[in-house]
């Protein structure tokens, strides 16, 4: 199925940026000292485009999924760095200002649709809700046809606007989720990990509804998960998180194809593969690195199988090494 994917015409992007990342640093505050979670992150999103990142567990993708919708709470902070939306500096708005970005330019779909929805109100409710947060005059005539209309496009029947969360299945409320997500068109959506309490089926139907919506509006999406396989059928670009940064940037059929950190490259061998027989599931070998006392150096060089005396000492930088392929890695800087 990857294969097959991969082997597909790469769709046609557009050029224009939409979301401008530069520098990104979010620190959690504790006792013992600060974690970094975020650590200099810096990306493009372009205009329709499917960004994946993916990484490990306490990698930091959820993070900065948050970090881009200002929904960091302390301890954690945004320390430093810049997120453009539409030539917009968003940490630079005030709260109100930042209100008011959410769900009309940039929404968010979370990870387990019960964590969005409110139990005890009926999915009519919580457009309203919604939309009065914006200022959206839900009184006038036509409004149930237009909720009607937005759970059409997930693929939902109008009935559902009637119906509370606990009568609903896991993949019809994770479509309401994408259908409050749409409703004020925004141009960027951020997925965070939005199917991984669903079956593999419904995982399936919930990334073609959210593939239909995206197209629809034009829209851009940055989609967090641990899939690799999901991402090979979902995304344009991929990027690999480790320890709170970017460590490669490339194209899905780049990223699959041929890997160029070893981290990546890493990732890639433990997929499970049709083609090749394995008596055993290759993993990654050691843990990932405490955020609060991270090693110095290259994050990665106390798993590394191909580590250098002074991977230990010297932070990589994210360089292009190839056309639209981004590596954070010793092994490509020029000599």
């Amino acid at each position: 199925m990857v294969e097959e994917t991969l082997s597909a015409e790469e769709p046609t992007v557009e050029t224009k940026e939409t979301l401008k990342v530069e520098d990104l640093h979010v620190y959690f505050h504790t006792y013992a000292g600060a974690v970094k979670a975020v650590n200099g992150v810096s990306f493009v999103l372009k205009s329709g485009e499917r960004f994946g990142l993916v990484g490990e567990s306490g990698s930091g993708k959820s993070t900065i999924a948050l970090s881009l919708l200002r929904l960091i709470k302390p301890p954690g902070r945004i320390e430093g760095g810049s997120v453009y939306l539409n030539g917009v500096d968003l940490v630079s708005l005030s709260e109100e200002q930042m209100r008011r970005k959410r769900l009309d330019e940039i929404a968010l779909v979370a990870q387990g649709a019960m964590n969005s929805l409110n139990p005890v109100r009926r999915i009519r409710d919580q457009f309203l809700l919604a939309f009065g947060d914006h200022d959206i005059d839900v009184k006038r005539s036509g409004f149930d046809d237009h909720i009607g209309d937005l759970l059409s496009r997930v693929g939902l029947g109008r009935d559902v606007a009637n119906m509370f969360p606990h009568e609903l299945s896991g993949g019809m409320k994770q479509r309401v989720c994408i259908a409050l997500a749409i409703s004020l068109s925004p141009s960027v959506i951020i997925a965070d990990e939005p199917t991984s309490a669903l079956d593999v089926v419904v995982q399936w139907q919930v990334m073609d509804t959210l593939r239909r919506v995206q197209e629809d509006l034009s829209a851009s999406v940055i989609l967090i998960g641990h899939d690799m396989g999901l991402m090979a059928q979902f995304v344009d670009r991929l990027g690999v998180m480790y320890a709170g940064r970017l460590v490669e940037i490339a194209t899905v059929r780049d990223m699959f194809n041929d890997p160029l950190h070893p981290y990546g490259q890493m990732l890639i061998a433990s997929l499970p593969s049709l083609e090749s027989r394995k008596d055993s599931l290759q993993g990654i070998p050691g843990i990932t690195p405490s955020l609060l006392n991270p090693p110095s150096g290259c994050p990665f060089h106390t798993r590394c199988p191909k580590v250098m005396e002074h991977c230990k000492t010297v932070t990589p930088e994210l360089q292009e090494v190839r056309q639209n392929h981004w590596v954070a890695c010793h092994l490509y800087e020029e000599a």
